[in-house]
């Protein structure tokens, strides 16, 4: 959500700002509704200034005794006059908030410009893909030969894009899930947290997914919605909250299943667990003093990239341009990881700073020593990683010539010391 008086201050920078995302000015239709809500609030404040001066009017000829009392207005119609101007200022206001609500956030001026992935700028690479001495298989064509990831029988039990995944490999599913969290609590500073999969309409607004990608989402008949990732509960902790200065930064982090509808994927990594309606993550997400934020959003994705060191997984960070940076965030960064059996560099988190874009829309603040409240705090999410994909990249890394995959040594003390997955005998 976008401050109003920040459009009225500097129109031209606002606009500029929204066509670094390729939008069109809006500055002048915003304005010239916002001027027309503040005219009508200007006249409704004269009209009830006039009402109470008429209101002791008739008080006063009331305890003097007077049976009748002459007025200059008629009674009817200045009533009617009020609701007018107070009807069409809420009426003005539901539309600036609706217009306002759909603009994306304002972007970092280092954030590059670009329409699309392909203008997105590599920061660094880390690890050196390794060099295999056998053609290399994708995550899908291990998992079946395995016999333990069966597309089929979750097809059957729910359709596309689900997997069953069994045995060791489901147990090396649970041993990434739990690293991760470990991780990030033991070493990283965040609160594990457990958080509701439902959510209602405000929390998904209040991060930036609705009203605009309702379609990616999943809705109960009771108008619950299922979270798309952990981000949406654990940063809507600070809802309509006013925080005290000294408790900045909070951190949070949670394992989740999320769920994804999926639009407008048609077609797009149909074969495997690349892109599914349900899968875990472990979400991180920071609130900080808008000054920190900046270093919060650095941290967090050094946090994220400890994670793929630890697996020795060679990864490279991407900062990515206008035209690819998400809804609410003011600058993200991806990490891609090496998927060999692909050949390619696929995302396995995302790390965004979304400012005070999201605390706005939820009403979220912080208090200053002086006992005041100083303003909106910043909003930071990441993943932490992906597990599923994390369990792709551990797969098609650490895979063998014989099909079995190779367990990295910082997993193997939550998979009762195994150091593989052997392959059917």
């Amino acid at each position: 959500m976008h401050d109003s008086r920040a459009i009225r201050d500097d129109p031209e920078a606002f606009d500029a700002a929204m066509g670094r995302r390729g939008l069109d000015a809006v500055s002048t239709t915003l304005l010239e509704l916002d001027g027309q809500r503040r005219g009508h609030l200007a006249v409704l404040q004269e009209l009830q200034t006039q009402r109470k001066f008429l209101s002791r009017q008739i008080g006063d000829a009331k305890r003097r005794g007077e049976k009748s009392v002459r007025l200059d207005v008629d009674p009817t119609t200045f009533r009617e006059d009020m609701e007018l101007h107070e009807t069409e200022a809420v009426r003005l206001e539901i539309e600036i908030k609706g217009r306002l609500e759909s603009l994306p956030n304002i972007l970092d001026p280092d954030v590059p410009n670009g329409a699309d992935e392909r203008d997105n700028r590599i920061e660094k690479h880390w690890g050196t893909p390794r060099a295999f001495d056998f053609q290399p298989r994708q995550h899908f064509e291990l998992g079946e030969t395995l016999g333990m990831m069966d597309f089929a029988a979750a097809a059957k039990l729910s359709g596309s894009r689900f997997v069953v995944l069994r045995g060791p490999l489901a147990r090396l599913e649970r041993a990434l899930g739990q690293f991760m969290l470990d991780l990030h609590t033991h070493e990283h500073g965040y609160e594990e947290t457990s958080v509701p999969l439902l959510v209602n309409e405000p929390t998904m607004y209040g991060t930036g997914q609705l009203p605009k990608f309702a379609e990616d989402l999943f809705r109960t008949t009771d108008g619950r919605w299922l979270i798309p990732t952990a981000e949406v509960p654990l940063t809507n902790l600070a809802a309509g909250e006013i925080i005290a200065e000294k408790r900045l930064p909070l951190r949070f982090t949670a394992l989740s299943e999320c769920f994804r509808s999926e639009a407008g994927s048609a077609g797009r990594d149909t074969r495997g667990m690349l892109r599914q309606h349900q899968f875990r993550k472990v979400e991180m997400v920071a609130l900080t003093h808008p000054e920190e934020s900046a270093a919060e959003h650095e941290r967090m994705t050094r946090c994220a990239e400890r994670v793929l060191e630890l697996l020795d997984l060679p990864y490279r960070r991407v900062l990515l341009c206008a035209g690819d940076t998400g809804f609410s965030a003011a600058k993200t960064f991806d990490l891609e990881v090496w998927l060999p059996g692909q050949g390619a560099w696929r995302e396995i988190s995302s790390c965004s700073n979304c400012r005070d874009f999201q605390a706005r829309r939820m009403g979220a603040r912080y208090r200053g020593a002086n006992g005041k409240v100083a303003g909106f705090v910043h909003t930071l999410n990441g993943s932490g990683l992906a597990v599923g994909r994390a369990l792709i990249a551990v797969m098609e890394n650490y895979q063998q010539a014989d099909g079995g995959i190779a367990i990295p040594p910082a997993l193997r003390p939550y998979c009762d010391g195994n150091e593989r997955i052997a392959p059917p005998a």
